[in-house]
């Protein structure tokens, strides 16, 4: 009621709410302050998955640098004092460690310096292996194309009896054998007959596909006592002879004969019976070949 005319006071009662109620935005500074720890704690992992051993020491070396080293003072005690390390302040922390890594910073070894030519007899044994790996896998398919070509021709099948095929130490060898009856040569005649003739040249036709040196020799068996004629030796080179040109003949490049040789009856077939026809033989043999080797070997 207002005395006098004057008019009215009013007193108005304001009710302060602390922190916004549910409109307030201090939730939003927490939030963003868990977000910023949260990618700051996945940064730091992600660090310390990324970064190498030598990186991890050369940081705590960063950040805790041992510049100091342990008391050489004689005095001892609070007044003792602390003498520097013989890096001390000089410290490089992490810098070390890159050091330590660098190639350059290591001694480099000299390959010429191994003792006994240890380099050398390494890579020599290790092309010796190649080679013998890969002269097996030609011999083993030159030996399965001899055997299928002797099959798939007619006027082979039947001789395809008197070869054989095997791997020795010496390489790829193709054995032309005698049987009782079959003879490949008339007796007493280094020129071999029609039937050794087309032997030899299915023979040729896998030499050639092979680039391996050739060595041809021949074979005679021992008298019905056991002894040996003084004429086997010439007459078992002159069949390896005869047997050499019918092979240049079909296409083997004379280059790649090696050897051409005579032995007699002194490398029986059969060592049990030396007068067995099978001992009588030309022998072609598809050599292993040596790696080349350095001068100083």
């Amino acid at each position: 009621m207002a005395i006098g005319g004057d008019r009215p006071i009013l007193i108005k009662k304001v009710k302060k709410v602390v922190g916004g109620g549910h409109h307030g935005g201090a939730w939003k500074v927490a939030y963003a302050d868990f977000v910023t720890a949260m990618m700051a704690f996945f940064l730091l992992m992600w660090l310390i998955n990324t970064t190498s051993p030598e990186q991890k020491r050369g940081i705590a070396d960063y950040f805790a640098p041992a510049s100091v080293s342990a008391t050489t003072s004689g005095s001892g005690g609070i007044l003792g004092g602390t003498a520097l390390g013989e890096d001390g302040s000089k410290a490089s922390g992490s810098l070390d460690i890159v050091e330590e890594q660098s190639p350059e910073s290591k001694p480099q070894e000299n390959p010429d310096q191994k003792s006994g030519g240890e380099l050398s007899e390494t890579s020599t044994d290790a092309l010796r292996k190649e080679l013998e790996k890969r002269d097996a896998e030609n011999f083993a398919s030159a030996a399965q194309s001899l055997r299928q070509a002797l099959q798939d021709m007619p006027e082979l099948a039947e001789l395809s009896k008197q070869i054989q095929i095997d791997i020795t130490p010496e390489g790829l060898r193709i054995q032309l054998v005698d049987q009782e009856g079959r003879s490949m040569f008339k007796e007493g005649m280094a020129a071999p007959n029609d039937r050794a003739r087309i032997l030899l040249r299915a023979v040729a036709k896998i030499v050639n596909q092979l680039p391996n040196r050739v060595t041809v020799s021949g074979h005679t068996s021992s008298n019905a006592d056991g002894s040996r004629s003084s004429g086997d030796w010439s007459l078992s080179a002159a069949r390896a002879d005869q047997s050499r040109l019918i092979l240049q003949g079909a296409g083997v490049d004379a280059d790649r004969i090696y050897q051409v040789s005579g032995k007699a009856n002194s490398d029986p077939l059969y060592p049990d019976d030396p007068t067995l026809a099978g001992n009588r033989r030309i022998a072609i043999v598809l050599l292993r070949e040596a790696p080349v080797l350095p001068p100083d070997q």
